[in-house]
């Protein structure tokens, strides 16, 4: 029996997009892992050149960064929904390459602008990895590595060793989840059962949009490590509600108040993610200065693990258990953060 032609082009389709995805993925770990490194490096030179308090300048630097790219929610939502508005299932063909040839274009800009960053100079000479491994240990003292594999390994398992990273990790985890459940579940089931396809783009706006603005407040808010405590416990507690609300009472409503629901629920969310995303960046930066490669990566590693079991449950699993899943790993962040400052780490660990 003979296969009918668009059999044999689903199936291409299907390893097109692993292996595109898998690409992606390799880029974006590299991409990111970078930009956390740079940012962190500018700020806390831009604050020595000029004489400011580092813990305050690198929050305003990851806020005004964080608060831009939120923003793309935005822009990036209201285009899509100006492009896909008409035809059947999201959109007609026309304007799907529209909406590809603009975000080719904006990448393309963002490629030439990244060309003319300056160079920045780091403080000393300190490895990355060794400064995980012994902070008193001095680097002329310990055998070079001679195997690249040996090197990756390393900067893998190096971190893992400092008690700080551990307890940033839950934290990290948490961030991943919510980005998923925001992308894949709270889209497919609070906003298209009320407001339907055409609708996502306009609540997925309203989300970054408190996103973009609470990053850059919190960014002019968080000085050093109590600071940013402070800031997580509010987060939590903002995420804390809407979860709750999502588990004990929410149901899909019509009317104005059923309409208006997930769009409070995703403004919310973005107020929480907003606080998260930028204290967290703004932390590893401040602890980790000689190793921010390191923490960048480690930072990386385990929010996209967090984003793939979301992927990986969000269809096996009911609503009410993913939204149990994200409060208890919600509140196992905050408590591992609050053992990180009280215990831990001291105010004269992070400079203000």
């Amino acid at each position: 029996m003979v296969r009918p032609s668009w059999v044999g082009c689903l199936e291409l389709v299907r390893y097109t997009m692993v292996a595109a995805s898998l690409y992606l993925g390799f880029c974006a770990s590299i991409v990111w892992v970078g930009q956390g490194t740079y940012l962190t490096s500018a700020a806390l030179s831009h604050a020595r050149d000029n004489n400011l308090p580092e813990g305050l300048t690198l929050g305003k630097f990851t806020g005004e960064f964080w608060g831009l790219f939120a923003s793309t929610q935005v822009l990036g939502n209201l285009l899509s929904l100006a492009l896909l508005r008409n035809g059947k299932d999201g959109g007609s063909v026309l304007g799907k390459n529209m909406l590809f040839v603009v975000f080719l274009g904006c990448m393309i800009v963002g490629i030439v602008l990244m060309c003319f960053l300056s160079k920045r100079e780091e403080k000393g000479n300190i490895d990355p990895v060794l400064c995980f491994l012994s902070k008193r240990e001095e680097k002329g003292n310990i055998d070079p590595v001679h195997s690249s594999f040996g090197v990756m390994l390393k900067y893998i398992v190096a971190p893992l060793m400092d008690q700080r990273i551990l307890l940033i990790i839950p934290l990290i985890v948490y961030i991943g989840l919510q980005h998923a459940f925001v992308w894949a579940v709270f889209t497919k089931n609070i906003v298209k059962p009320v407001l339907g396809i055409s609708g996502v783009g306009g609540a997925m706006a309203i989300y970054g949009a408190a996103d973009a603005i609470c990053a850059l407040v919190t960014g002019c808010l968080t000085s050093g490590l109590y600071s940013a405590t402070f800031i997580v416990s509010i987060g939590t507690v903002v995420q804390g509600v809407v979860l709750f609300w999502l588990l004990l009472f929410y149901s899909p409503t019509v009317g104005v108040l059923g309409t208006a629901a997930p769009l409070l629920i995703g403004a919310l969310w973005g107020v929480g993610d907003g606080m998260l995303n930028t204290v967290l960046n703004t932390v590893l930066g401040l602890l980790f200065e000689d190793a921010k490669e390191a923490a960048f990566a480690q930072c990386k590693v385990w929010e996209c693990a967090a984003v793939a079991i979301i992927f990986f449950l969000s269809p096996n699993i009911t609503l009410q258990a993913m939204l149990i899943i994200m409060t208890t790993a919600l509140f196992i962040s905050c408590g591992a953060f609050l053992f990180l400052t009280i215990v831990i780490d001291k105010p004269s660990t992070v400079r203000s």
